[in-house]
């Protein structure tokens, strides 16, 4: 009963992740820590961030079949997004997370207040940008998310999206771009966590078949919603996931 529980709670989170570009790990980690699967937040990180993978794979798969390929965008993250899911992997063992969370929760809550009121994204990014302009940026959006993500166990799609919207990116190639840079660096943060003993496989796994399935109903859904709308709800998202990692800095 408890495979097949986490296979279709697998399905929704992939829907949303793909839908959306976060992995899935605000889910996930709430999910395992909750329902007492697991004893530690390192070890729902180190579990939940194969379901980051599985929704890397599935989610891009998707929007590459619909031709919504991000491109030089996606590539110009992936350099940093590794450096970043290494040292977040290497700090998750070495600090406690609790006022790392706070501070991240805080930091979520402008983005999520700016896309819930439905302002638009600044266009930074212009055709014609320069390569070490895109580069720049690139290496540092993907250093921060990549850090958050393998540090919390959350995909690094929650900084990844808002920063690309704010570069000027619609929506839809945000959400694919992150997908892109989930494949590598989940990949790496899997790795990682595997080796440090943190990852439950019994758990992971129906987990991430279920979300292999749900990544491509995300993708067919997104081409169909409205810009506007995908932001708002990626918003509400952020608001969970705020008031999550704020709960968790406090202690709750």
């Amino acid at each position: 009963m408890l495979y097949f529980l986490l296979i279709l709670s697998g399905v929704g989170v992939g829907l949303l992740g793909s839908l959306l570009g976060i992995g899935g790990g605000i889910f996930m980690v709430p999910l395992l820590l909750l329902g007492d699967l697991v004893t530690t937040a390192q070890e729902a990180t180190g579990t939940s961030i194969v379901g980051v993978l599985a929704t890397g794979i599935s989610g891009f798969l998707g929007y590459l079949l619909r031709r919504k390929n991000p491109g030089m965008v996606g590539l110009a993250l992936i350099p940093g997004a590794l450096g970043g899911s290494y040292l977040g992997a290497f700090l998750a063992g070495k600090i406690s997370s609790g006022a790392l969370a706070l501070v991240f929760g805080i930091f979520l809550l402008y983005p999520a207040t700016a896309l819930l009121l439905g302002k638009e994204p600044k266009e930074l990014v212009q055709k014609g940008s320069g390569k070490r302009f895109l580069a720049l940026w690139g290496l540092l959006v993907g250093l921060a998310a990549g850090t958050a993500g393998s540090l919390f166990g959350i995909g690094g799609g929650v900084i990844m999206v808002p920063a690309l919207l704010w570069l000027g990116l619609p929506m839809v190639s945000a959400v694919a771009a992150s997908l892109l840079v989930m494949v590598p660096t989940a990949a790496l943060a899997t790795a990682l966590h595997s080796l440090a003993g943190r990852t439950h496989w019994e758990l992971a796994l129906p987990l991430a078949a279920g979300i292999l399935v749900g990544g491509q109903l995300g993708p067919a859904l997104a081409v169909r919603l409205p810009q506007r709308t995908l932001r708002r709800l990626f918003a509400l998202v952020l608001l969970y996931a705020a008031a999550n990692m704020i709960r968790r800095g406090l202690g709750y």
